[in-house]
């Protein structure tokens, strides 16, 4: 199994181990892809430096990586798209570790509120969520307060392909988030052991975020 993901931290490693655990599953890779950025979102700073805090990040894993295939295409693309790319790619790992012969699976690794809005009208394409779904399928961060298996019950297209989505409960929470980690370089706070060291000195180097040189 491959992880596709938008973004890197602990709960990667969490994913991992939840999958492997059942005894279905056997993740080989995971994959960081950082959005182009001609994505609209306030605040969204250059791919450039997004793809080198990543890659400064997942410097010391053995099996995540960053991919640069989304951020360098010359606009937007959407997810499935990317995880078909991703798809594409992993043929690799099918002759390096599959000696069974078996299909390799490419997930979306996600949190609960991206899941919740497969339901905001506009927002996703119905044909892409279902192959994002059928084709792929979903493991999805399960944290306090959140109710996901509830959400694929009120959806008939997640509850079509209900055994296709992983539930994955965040059993030691964990509330840093990079909303977080912006705001305290705002405010000129410390960001010491919040992020790894490298991807922290980086964005002091390069006065990111608000933060001071």
């Amino acid at each position: 199994m491959i992880f596709t993901v938008g973004y890197y931290n602990y709960l990667i490693e969490l994913a991992k181990d939840a999958m492997n655990a059942t005894g279905l599953y056997d993740v080989k890779a995971g994959y960081i892809s950082p959005v182009h950025d001609s994505y609209k979102k306030e605040g969204l700073i250059s791919s450039e430096h997004r793809l080198q805090m990543c890659t400064l990040a997942t410097q010391t894993s053995d099996w995540i990586r960053c991919n640069d295939w989304e951020c360098g295409r010359d606009a937007w693309s959407r997810t499935v798209e990317v995880l078909r790319h991703i798809k594409s790619v992993s043929s690799q790992f099918e002759t390096a570790y599959n000696e069974r012969g078996e299909d390799i699976q490419v997930k979306l690794l996600c949190g609960a509120d991206l899941l919740e809005s497969f339901a905001t009208p506009g927002l996703w394409s119905t044909d892409d969520l279902t192959e994002i779904v059928e084709k792929f399928g979903l493991v999805c961060i399960s944290r306090h307060g959140s109710d996901p298996r509830k959400f694929i019950y009120q959806s008939d297209l997640l509850w079509k392909y209900k055994n296709n989505i992983h539930i994955v409960t965040e059993w030691i929470p964990n509330e840093i988030s990079s909303t977080c980690v912006r705001r305290a370089l705002r405010r000129q706070q410390s960001i010491k052991y919040l992020i790894p060291d490298p991807v922290a000195d980086y964005i002091h180097t390069h006065s990111l975020y608000g933060g001071l040189n």
